[in-house]
């Protein structure tokens, strides 16, 4: 396979535990479809419905696929300031150089984020259980009586 920038030839090499057509030329890199998802999975515990949106937008780039030769296209990864290719067969993802390690990054802040807000919901739930307790609402009453 070529790299879709520079045309040299990809070779196989480990990220963060993903195997992936790497460019010694660019830095840059292949990961096939279910790569990306087992990148995410590195840093995400929450499953695939957790995510979010993976590509909302694309615009078509004069970059080739390196696995069907069609032209890749540019989206904004889950909505952050990441920008990447796929291939619109859906073969894979092109992430320029060190761009793995920022979706971990990103990964790990989504996985947080969703987390504090399900300990914020457990938290509003038990508080509202307490409130329409008989005991509270009778505090409530007495209060105005």
């Amino acid at each position: 396979m070529k790299c879709p920038r520079c045309n040299a030839d990809l070779t196989p090499a480990i990220r963060h535990k993903i195997q992936v057509g790497y460019c010694p030329s660019c830095k840059g890199m292949w990961l096939e479809r279910d790569e990306l998802e087992q990148l995410e999975d590195e840093v995400f515990d929450f499953g695939e419905h957790a995510k979010g949106t993976l590509v909302t937008a694309a615009t078509p780039t004069s970059d080739r696929c390196p696995e069907c030769n069609a032209y890749l296209s540019r989206f904004r990864y889950r909505f952050y300031d990441l920008e990447m290719e796929f291939c619109t067969n859906q073969h894979g993802y092109w992430l320029e150089d060190d761009e793995d390690t920022r979706v971990l990054e990103l990964m790990r802040k989504e996985e947080a984020d969703l987390a504090r807000k399900l300990l914020a919901e457990d938290r509003w739930t038990a508080a509202l259980k307490r409130m329409r307790s008989g005991s509270f609402l009778s505090r409530v009453r007495d209060l105005f009586h």
